[in-house]
């Protein structure tokens, strides 16, 4: 059903050319109300009652859910048009920018997976007597409350929440299921009269609860401790903090929503083969230990992962990508703007890239400062980790002249400036920036300031994996361009061979995870398709002769599409029927090599330079046959036993 959009000039601060925008969007746009949240509430009435209505403005979302719920009627969609486009000091036409951001939002929603985590409410707290047992009052009304203390002098006289003495060695898992190993443990005893006793000392005791409150104010039991969901941390000498951790914990009880935020496709990753360890970027980015190896490729904790999304940006094969949205949704984000701002006459738009934290910072400027220029156009990531070198060059193929990243405070700043480094090689200098800050004037002004070379003169909107629409996307940005270098460590690049060193063993074949690497049944052969390189290191790794480099680079030319030849010899003739198989040079070296050697002394070499079916021909039939045994036991027939008989 198409959509109507109820839009407002907020008391007139700001101007909506109705009519072109409606024009530009293919949508009923209404005529501006100008005060639709306060005096002209029944507009919004009418609007939600003809079932249709986006109304554009997300700062009275409340508001207007209200009101539908006051008529029994669902609650209407909502989209900012006012804070990232109609509140600005520019004075250029908005109408381009309000029709990409309407167009975006028009966009099919893709729902987030996710799995139910259930919170028993059972939780552990941390830290000195004088801090965790006040904690530990407020909270044993609400969760059941375990105290591990240093001290037995420790221990209070009370049955209302357990308390123990012992040391942590170690908990690893997240909210919901975390596990304990606890040294020195001593439980009370509340038998008998006086003062509780304490059992004996154990070590290595084992234990589980939902949420870890650490109130020791040292060093966080787990690394990125501020992603570690279930895991809240205060510093004890800080009241508000502490009372604002035991406050969260103590609505951790009950059944929740847990985002299942990447996907996997175990096949696809390069991390190892035959115990020889490739890629490890992924291992390398993890904030939270959520990544860890498991044989030939990763597995990842959905529990411990907090999301970040900078394994997905920097994974060369696709084994690990975004999925809370994925990757095709973002890239048809990226592509629909740069249409929609085009379509509508605009031209050289800018991206603008933020988080949740980035959001408030353009509100914070469109209300109080000079918000976002006319050709600046705001899109919002749950992660701005996930949005890697592919995302931004195929921003700026499908008609971008600059792309802005914006992180907030959780942002890694190293990942992000690795993939701005792998863009910028690829797109060149002046395309693609960081701004970071966490001041909003500061952020407007980088963006007021920001000249862009011009845009792509013709936009392209490829698909496909993310390898394919880089390689697409810097074909477009470079059509007169051969071969682009990148820096080291780039996903992209090709194998380089020496070939007196290399013995045609093709050990590197048969571990290439991408079949980049490949060989000829019919002659020694080694043969490389540089398009599908992910650059993981294995062959290098596994090469016995030292005789594989790499050089980074994207080349966009159709040879990266076919195979070359890297190495190849003239293969070697068996000795007995002609056979050609393995190298002349392999078997050449081998028979030098064993020349001397006592086991191989007479016509024994000669079968180095036989073939399979030969060499065992000729074993069979040599003096010392190794597959020759004992002369097989007579059967023994009635004749035997009778005969047996008889001589008895």
């Amino acid at each position: 059903m198409a959509k109507t959009l109820i839009t407002c000039d907020c008391a007139g601060t700001q101007s909506i050319d109705a009519e072109a925008l409606s024009q530009a969007s293919g949508l009923e746009v209404r005529k501006p109300c100008t005060a639709l949240c306060t005096a002209q509430l029944d507009k919004a009435q009418a609007a939600l009652e003809t079932g249709d209505a986006v109304f554009c403005c997300t700062q009275e979302t409340r508001t207007f859910e209200e009101l539908a719920e006051s008529l029994s009627l669902a609650a209407p969609p909502t989209l900012d048009l006012r804070d990232r486009a109609g509140w600005s000091d520019d004075s250029a036409p908005k109408t381009p920018k309000m029709a990409a951001l309407i167009a975006e939002a028009m966009l099919p929603p893709t729902p987030d997976k996710t799995v139910d985590v259930i919170s028993e409410g059972l939780c552990l707290i941390l830290g000195p007597a004088d801090v965790t047992l006040p904690a530990a009052e407020q909270l044993k009304d609400h969760l059941g409350v375990t105290v591990l203390l240093d001290n037995a002098d420790d221990v209070p006289d009370t049955r209302e929440f357990d308390a123990i003495v012992g040391k942590l060695r170690r908990a690893k898992g997240a909210f919901a299921g975390f596990d304990l190993v606890i040294d020195a443990l001593q439980q009370p005893d509340p038998t008998g009269r006086g003062a509780f006793t304490l059992s004996e000392p154990r070590d290595g005791a084992v234990s589980q609860c939902d949420i870890i409150l650490d109130l020791r104010g040292t060093t966080p039991l787990f690394p990125a401790p501020e992603k570690r969901e279930g895991y809240l941390r205060a510093d004890p000498a800080h009241p508000p903090s502490v009372a604002a951790a035991v406050m969260a914990a103590s609505h951790m009880l009950g059944t929740f929503e847990k985002t299942l935020f990447v996907k996997t496709e175990p096949l696809l990753c390069a991390h190892s083969r035959a115990e020889q360890t490739g890629c490890t970027r992924c291992l390398d980015l993890c904030p939270t230990g959520a990544i860890v190896s498991a044989g030939d490729h990763v597995e990842i904790d959905p529990m411990v992962c907090a999301g970040c999304g900078a394994c997905s940006a920097a994974c060369p094969s696709g084994a690990i990508s975004y999925d809370a949205p994925p990757v095709d949704a973002t890239m048809m984000r990226v592509q629909t703007l740069a249409k929609a701002y085009l379509d509508a006459g605009g031209s050289a738009p800018k991206l603008l890239v933020h988080d949740a934290h980035g959001g408030e910072m353009v509100r914070l400027s469109a209300r109080f400062g000079r918000g976002l220029p006319a050709d600046v156009i705001p899109m919002e990531m749950s992660a701005i980790g996930a949005f890697g070198h592919a995302e931004i060059i195929a921003g700026l193929a499908a008609g971008f002249a600059h792309v802005s990243l914006l992180p907030g405070p959780g942002a890694d700043r190293a990942a992000l400036n690795t993939e701005i480094a792998y863009a910028t090689a690829i797109a060149g200098e002046g395309k693609i920036g960081l701004i970071d800050t966490p001041d909003p004037d500061a952020m407007s002004d980088a963006l007021y300031t920001l000249s862009a070379p011009s845009p792509v003169a013709t936009p392209v909107r490829p698909m496909g994996t993310r390898r394919q629409i880089t390689r697409q996307a810097a074909r477009a940005l470079h059509p007169q361009t051969d071969q682009i270098a990148l820096p080291d460590g780039a996903p992209y690049g090709a194998v380089l061979v020496d070939t007196d060193a290399c013995t045609l063993c093709l050990s590197c074949v048969s571990l290439c995870p991408s079949g980049a690497l490949g060989d000829n049944e019919d002659k020694p052969q080694l043969r490389f398709q540089e398009d599908a390189c992910l650059q993981c290191g294995l062959c290098a790794n596994v090469c016995p002769e030292d005789a594989i480099t790499y050089e980074p680079r994207l080349d966009l030319t159709d040879a990266a599409l076919r195979q070359d030849v890297l190495n190849e010899e003239e293969p070697f003739p068996c000795v007995e029927c002609g056979a050609l198989f393995g190298s002349k040079s392999a078997i050449d070296r081998i028979t030098e090599k064993l020349s001397d050697h006592a086991m191989f002394a007479g016509d024994k070499l000669r079968m180095i330079q036989m073939c399979d079916t030969c060499r065992i021909n000729a074993q069979y039939h040599s003096t010392d046959n190794p597959f020759q045994g004992a002369d097989r036991p007579r059967v023994r027939t009635t004749d035997d036993y009778l005969s047996k008989r008889r001589d008895h």
